[in-house]
């Protein structure tokens, strides 16, 4: 398994989303919020535009249970790290993009290809908790923080824009991400995590098991379940509470982080897009992702 070496330019972006259509929703949804509470979300609103600065933080960690030292795996003669980050980088709506780690090795790989690099401290939790401790450190002012899994190499900046924009047009959200319909066979596969909506396109609930359950106990391949993708966009200003709260029975249970915010209380918006899902959660999962890269002619 071969380790850091930068390479070619990017390729172009992977699939088109239903995200107009989401963002639609949503800013009915804030329309008739800021109606109802005027006076109190237009207090939020920020000078320039409502949560108009945004930063892309992509958090990387040596030590994983499942895949050690997985940023820096190669894909097609690059690491992963660098995948992910030449696509972040082509999201319009990201004023800048840094890698969180806390690991030199992965420091010193990305800067070679180019990226900026916050080192951040061994004791954070998740993801989440990475990327307040590097909005910290950054010591700019942001609105928006969206946290880039770093184990998608594939990732369709059109949907980073997408959850960026759901959130700036969702002012009672404090959160938002988005999912994708759900390959029936990936039904029971506890690390593809399920999400279910309500009609106004705010999660209800996260699993890993199968959601919603029907009581044959086999997985429906009539119904549209939806897979929850990785990447998600804080408001900055909540993202600085986020470390403070307790952890959640739900979230201590499933393992799933975003379980925290919806057990407080707080609301996440969800859009829905139309994209494959290509993880690395696991070392076999490479080869398929280079397979899926040869077939598509990406480089």
């Amino acid at each position: 398994m071969a380790v850091c070496s930068s390479g070619s330019e990017p390729s172009g972006s992977i699939g088109k989303g239903w995200i107009v259509h989401s963002l639609l929703i949503g800013a009915a949804v804030a329309a008739a919020a800021v109606a109802a509470h005027g006076g109190f979300f237009r207090r939020l609103l920020w000078r320039g535009g409502y949560r108009s600065r945004v930063v892309g933080i992509i958090p990387a960690r040596f030590a994983s249970s499942r895949f050690q030292g997985k940023p820096l795996v190669h894909i097609l003669g690059k690491p992963m790290i660098q995948r992910t980050w030449e696509r972040a980088k082509m999201a319009s709506t990201l004023d800048h993009v840094v890698v969180a780690t806390d690991d030199e090795t992965i420091a010193k790989c990305c800067r070679g290809f180019g990226a900026d690099v916050v080192m951040t401290s061994e004791a954070c939790k998740n993801g989440t908790e990475r990327c307040n401790e590097a909005l910290e450190k950054l010591g700019k002012d942001y609105d928006v923080v969206v946290n880039i899994q770093g184990d998608e190499p594939l990732i369709d900046p059109e949907i980073i824009d997408g959850i960026v924009k759901s959130l700036q047009e969702s002012p009672d959200a404090v959160f938002s991400t988005a999912v994708t319909s759900l390959k029936p066979d990936d039904g029971t596969d506890p690390n593809r995590v399920k999400c279910i909506v309500d009609n106004n396109g705010y999660a209800i609930y996260f699993s890993r098991g199968l959601i919603p359950y029907n009581k044959s106990g086999k997985v429906n391949p009539q119904f549209p379940y939806l897979l929850h993708l990785g990447i998600q966009s804080f408001d900055a200003k909540f993202l600085k509470i986020y470390p403070k709260l307790a952890p959640t029975p739900l979230q201590l249970e499933e393992d799933l982080e975003q379980l925290k915010v919806l057990e407080n209380g707080y609301k996440m918006k969800v859009i829905k897009v139309d994209h494959d899902a290509h993880g690395v959660d696991i070392p076999e999962d490479v080869e398929k992702i280079e397979a899926l890269m040869r077939e598509r002619n990406i480089s």
